[in-house]
């Protein structure tokens, strides 16, 4: 994996700290590089909504935080998205992530 994504806004509780956060750990234990898209910013909007639409739980207002994986061929997974139902879920979803499988494989190849 080359780096990882995500798309947030400041102003989203389930993206800053909670996600931001998430993903920096996640970089870390990775071993890759964080690149951050805040879509208030004009520079990154429109490279966010590209990935997210073509990428990503594309929607007209879609759902924040969004987090994608790109690998070294150039390829790119979504691998995560936010939820509206409360602070509470975006945050046991982000639990149940890093208990995973999915994330156990991850830090393996990372390791």
């Amino acid at each position: 994996m080359r780096r990882m994504t995500i798309v947030l806004a400041q102003w989203c509780p389930h993206c800053v700290p909670l996600s931001l956060e998430r993903a920096q750990r996640m970089a870390k234990e990775l071993n890759v590089e964080l690149r951050v898209l805040d879509i208030d910013s004009p520079d990154q909007t429109k490279e966010a909504d590209m990935l997210v639409k073509e990428r990503g739980d594309f929607a007209e207002d879609y759902l924040i935080p969004q987090v994608f994986f790109e690998q070294d061929d150039g390829s790119i997974q979504h691998v995560f998205t936010g939820f509206s139902e409360g602070i509470q879920v975006t945050s046991a979803r982000w639990d149940n992530f890093f208990a995973s499988k999915y994330y156990a494989g991850l830090l393996k190849s990372a390791g």
